[in-house]
């Protein structure tokens, strides 16, 4: 029997939760053509709100009929009655962990597929370990390819990766790029700002996009984490609006007051400019409909720029605060980028480096497989010859299995023992996070390791999910 199957045979089911991850893989499965798809949303404090939802699904093929919302003790159910063949983990780590937990009590097991939204360098050792039971986890260039089975051998956990384009940053036919060029020292991981000189080294030229006036921020929860730095951030968006009031700058945030996004943000930037010029707009749109507008945009590390460069929309990546792992902008060293402050005032935007590119997400269309090992992966289980990868029971047993449910739940899980679970659980999970943190600085630690793409200490960003 071949390995392949029938694309027009398979019922693929996105499960997701936060804005990021329905953006994502409803993109991804768009990319697809004749399968029956479908998402749900399960209920959790990340959950999309209606409009973000819209946002989410904009220029993909999903239209609101293709997309259920339902709780967690809804979902057995829900997929036993449909039986589809693969299903799309789309969440953070706890959230694709207890969903794999519904589909480990399911008789007809779907080929279970899992990824991560963006740019995901370096990858942390979280990422993998809460993915190991995917049937495939999907990496979205050569370079994450490299660090994802680095960091598998250093940690003893493979699963098996394949390639596909960011979905919704597939490159346009015309988009530019530049000849590759000496990277100039401030580029270079682990340069603070300030530190390198600029001595030397003539201002880029602003590149001019025909159509577009409009500046666009790219905003994120995480970084930078400090309250003086994104007011440092606020003031330099502030300034490129004065420097030429007939042009915006576009504050493009992910979640309106009271939304969810998969990340928890503090120190708000709707919030840090709520006196601001009138050129200096805050923008809830899709990035697509930024992009569209846009002369250039500027961010720390979000794909966004990634988005941005696919569609011929030049980029400074900000090194203001310098290029290390915990501000997740590391992949943009030799890119040609970078840039500051004085960058953004001034407009002097960048298209990336040729070299730079092909290693990072903008590597040839016949190089996605992603969709090919799916298929395969389906053949096999039809033939039983795919072994079922179950999550184990944790430590802790009951108590455990109650903590993970409430940890991601929340108000969703109303039962008693969650209740007792996450009064016992909590103090001891953040007392061993704090103990791998102390570990990684007398020891080994990977996040301020510049010669790697992997971590394995756990993230320095204070991130829950219960908020």
């Amino acid at each position: 029997m071949s390995m392949m199957t029938s694309t027009s045979e398979l019922r693929v089911v996105a499960i997701a939760d936060a804005d990021s991850f329905v953006k994502w893989s409803a993109s991804l499965l768009s990319g697809v053509e004749g399968i029956r798809r479908h998402m749900l949303l399960v209920r959790t404090p990340l959950t999309v709100s209606p409009a973000q939802e819209r946002t989410a699904l904009t220029g993909t093929s999903f239209t609101a009929a293709d997309v259920t919302r339902l709780g967690f003790e809804e979902l057995h159910g829900w997929l036993t009655g449909h039986q589809p063949d693969v299903v799309v983990l789309s969440g953070r780590g706890p959230f694709v962990r207890l969903m794999a937990r519904q589909i480990d009590r399911l008789t007809r097991r779907p080929v279970v597929v899992s990824g991560l939204p963006g740019m995901s360098i370096p990858a942390q050792r979280g990422a993998l370990e809460y993915r190991r039971e995917s049937d495939l986890m999907i990496v979205h260039s050569h370079r994450e390819e490299r660090a994802f089975a680095e960091l598998g051998r250093r940690i003893g956990i493979q699963v098996p990766t394949a390639l596909a384009v960011l979905p919704f940053a597939r490159m346009a036919p015309d988009a530019v790029t530049t000849r590759s060029v000496r990277v100039a020292q401030r580029e270079l991981v682990g340069a603070v700002a300030g530190r390198a000189s600029r001595a030397g080294r003539p201002a880029p030229a602003p590149i001019a996009r025909p159509g577009g006036t409009d500046l666009v921020f790219a905003a994120q929860a995480l970084v930078p984490a400090a309250r003086h730095e994104r007011e440092q951030i606020a003031e330099m968006l502030r300034l490129a609006a004065v420097a030429d009031p007939t042009k915006r700058v576009v504050v493009k945030l992910r979640s309106r007051p009271g939304e969810a996004e998969a990340h928890l943000e503090r120190d708000a930037y709707a919030d840090l400019l709520a006196d601001r010029p009138g050129n200096l707009v805050i923008s809830h749109e899709p990035m697509s409909t930024a992009l569209a507008r846009a002369e250039g945009l500027v961010t720390v590390s979000s794909t966004a720029a990634i988005e941005a460069l696919a569609q011929k929309v030049p980029v400074i990546a900000l090194d203001t605060f310098g290029v290390h792992k915990a501000l997740l902008n590391t992949v943009f060293t030799g890119s040609g980028l970078l840039g500051g402050a004085e960058e953004v005032v001034g407009r002097r935007f960048r298209h990336p480096l040729a070299g730079w590119q092909r290693d990072n997400y903008f590597q040839p269309e016949s190089d996605t497989n992603w969709w090919r090992c799916v298929e395969e992966l389906v053949a096999l289980r039809r033939e039983g010859r795919l072994r079922a990868k179950l999550v184990p029971a944790g430590r802790g047993g009951a108590l455990h299995a109650a903590w993970h449910r409430k940890s991601v739940l929340a108000g969703e899980d109303r039962s008693v023992i969650g209740r007792v679970a996450l009064g016992v659980g909590a103090p001891l999970v953040n007392g061993i996070l704090s103990m791998r943190r102390a570990r990684g600085r007398a020891g080994e630690d990977t996040w301020s390791d510049a010669t790697t793409d992997y971590t394995l200490e756990p993230t320095p960003h204070h991130d829950p999910i219960r908020r």
